[in-house]
């Protein structure tokens, strides 16, 4: 009976020492049939089923359609015009009723080169939509990556707490056997037994936030109910294909500054453009007509042209808008390109920080304790340390092992938050 206590306690430290061992993905559980989903396809289904990203992309077409009608010939449509007089002309003995006709063709034309600042104005604005619609693409790839690994540590974190728990449950049956023999004592049946209780509330907290976890990574991906996401993938997985300088180096081309500076050079156009309307259309029209009694009629053509006097309405408010919609944009990219620079200095310095502790995680802490468990087994054996000394020891390998996990999910949220900051190609992606 006195060897399986150290059995058990030996089994439990070199579990909880050992590295990060993928777990299986179960088929079902209570909330719902549970999909394997790798990450490559969680990002695939994003890109199609995301509301946010569907709701930017509707608005292609009216920018299109904007974009169309600023490219037509003329901006203004002709105007035809046609009348009908019925003339009633008095004569001796009554009176003579004559039919008389007219048909004009009427087209303004803009003189101060609206035609292009439209064109500019409203191309500019389409590839800056665009843009958005990329820039709103890698923040829902982004969002679904991060809740994808979040995921993934959950579940891991649920596998360690599940054999914790069995493996703490073993050990208190042991001692309970031990104090029944009359080997341990009630202190080491109540340590024994509260260490099981508290690795099942644990499970029990962990597998509620991997529920939440999966039903916000289902939500995102707009699965069916009752089907939540089993992810799969290497936690682990890091990336040093890129440097502090070489992200700084991206970010002009990150598609949100490119899609404000398209912003720009549309509210520049459009200022122009309402700075030319203070110029005055001119409409030209011709008019031909019939008129006058029917043995003398008259055929009449008519060239017409007119211009508004600009002289009191100067289109103020238009140019009033425009300066401030142009100002605004100014301002907004100012701030976004310096706001990017510095998240990306301290995302990348929080980067550098996971890495060194996962690095002490992987490389010094865990062989440490793997070393402790040793020589606590062959003290247990010795009879110079009891069951505390030893749930001691398998606490902190539990308690390091459940760390690293929680500092590969970090790594994994920020590098995904850098990446994303500096326009970086991500995941599923090429450079």
């Amino acid at each position: 009976m006195r060897k399986k206590l150290p059995a058990i306690a030996g089994a439990l430290l070199l579990w909880s020492a050992a590295g990060l061992a993928q777990s299986p993905a179960p088929a079902a559980s209570a909330n719902g049939v549970l999909r394997p989903l790798p990450l490559t396809e969680a990002l695939e289904l994003a890109e199609t089923a995301n509301p946010s990203l569907r709701l930017k992309t509707a608005e292609l077409a009216a920018a299109e359609g904007l974009r169309n009608d600023a490219g037509a010939l003329l901006y203004n449509n002709p105007q035809l015009s046609v009348d009908q007089t019925r003339r009633s002309v008095p004569q001796a003995g009554g009176s003579q009723r004559q039919n008389e006709w007219g048909a004009g063709l009427a087209q303004t034309f803009e003189v101060a080169g609206q035609p292009g600042y439209r064109r500019e104005a409203t191309g500019a604005a389409l590839a800056a939509l665009r843009l958005e619609i990329a820039d709103v693409r890698r923040q829902v790839r982004a969002e679904v990556a991060e809740r994808h690994y979040r995921v993934l540590a959950l579940q891991q974190r649920a596998e360690t707490e599940a054999q914790a728990l069995k493996l703490f449950e073993d050990t208190a049956a042991a001692v309970q056997r031990r104090r029944a023999a009359g080997e341990d004592t009630r202190l080491d049946a109540n340590v024994a037994r509260v260490e099981a209780e508290r690795a099942r509330n644990q499970l029990a907290v962990v597998q509620e936030q991997l529920l939440d976890a999966r039903n916000e990574l289902a939500a995102r991906l707009q699965l069916t109910s009752g089907s939540l996401p089993q992810a799969i993938g290497d936690l682990d997985a890091r990336s040093g294909s890129y440097t502090r300088e070489s992200l700084l180096a991206a970010v002009d081309a990150h598609p949100r500054l490119r899609a404000l500076e398209q912003r720009e050079n549309s509210a520049s156009a459009r200022l122009k453009l309402e700075r030319a309307s203070i110029y005055p259309d001119v409409t030209v029209g011709v008019n031909i007509g019939r008129e006058g009694p029917g043995s003398s009629r008259e055929r009449l053509t008519t060239l017409s042209v007119s211009v508004p006097l600009p002289l009191f309405k100067r289109n103020a408010a238009g140019i009033g808008q425009a300066t401030t919609g142009l100002s605004q944009v100014q301002i907004e990219r100012q701030a976004v390109l310096r706001d990017t620079r510095a998240n990306i200095e301290a995302l990348w310095s929080r980067l550098r920080s996971l890495d060194e502790r996962v690095r002490r995680l992987q490389q010094s802490v865990l062989p440490a304790l793997q070393d402790n468990e040793q020589l606590s087994l062959k003290s247990q054996r010795a009879g110079q340390i009891g069951l505390l000394e030893l749930i001691v020891v398998s606490r902190q390998s539990l308690d390091a092992r459940r760390d690293l996990i929680d500092a590969l999910a970090d790594y994994q949220s920020t590098r995904i938050a850098l990446e994303l900051a500096a326009g970086w190609p991500q995941e599923g992606t090429q450079p």
